[in-house]
């Protein structure tokens, strides 16, 4: 019985139409080799130079379309494994979403004492320390040395780690301070 899918590659291998290849092959009792050998003796295919050899793979120059094809598709397809361009925008612009919704749920915080002078959203600190650091990183420092503390607060900074470092770090400046002043 001959199938749909041998009539097509019968087509395409021996540039014949439909009918042509449908009879070939029941000809042949499905055998797409016998089928081939058959259109040659009839005329309607050429046989193959080389002393009688054929080969039903494509040829070099098809093989090598289809092969650039298939790695154009593979690549914008995503079938490397990899992630496109538009994947990887998704995924960074997940994440700044995600950094900004948690800078501003926490906050930084000056500090005067235990007395909360200024208090700002982590992005808008963040946006300062970017832009602006000229400006920003030597205010931070002169505040140390006029008895200014800072510290991050809110629901994501669990941890102590910065707000230690912080802290020594206004002990420092408040130790240079004392020094300087024993000097004179």
């Amino acid at each position: 019985m001959t199938t749909l899918e041998q009539v097509e590659k019968l087509r395409a291998m021996a540039n014949v139409s439909y009918d042509e290849a449908k009879a070939a092959l029941d000809e042949s009792n499905g055998d797409l080799l016998q089928a081939i050998i058959n259109l040659e003796k009839q005329g309607k295919v050429n046989a193959p130079t080389g002393g009688g050899y054929y080969n039903s793979q494509k040829s070099a120059d098809a093989s090598a379309a289809t092969y650039r094809e298939n790695c154009w598709e593979k690549h914008t397809k995503n079938c490397h494994g990899g992630e496109n361009f538009i994947s990887l925008m998704k995924k960074f612009g997940r994440f700044c979403l995600k950094m900004i919704r948690k800078g501003n749920t926490n906050s930084f915080e000056v500090l005067k004492g235990e007395e909360s002078k200024a208090s700002a959203p982590v992005t808008a600190f963040a946006l300062l320390l970017i832009f602006i650091p000229w400006i920003t990183i030597p205010l931070l420092i002169i505040g140390l040395f006029f008895g200014f503390r800072y510290r991050f607060n809110g629901p994501d900074l669990s941890g102590n780690t910065v707000n230690d470092a912080m802290n020594s770090a206004a002990d420092a400046a408040v130790n240079l301070k004392k020094s300087m002043e024993d000097k004179k």
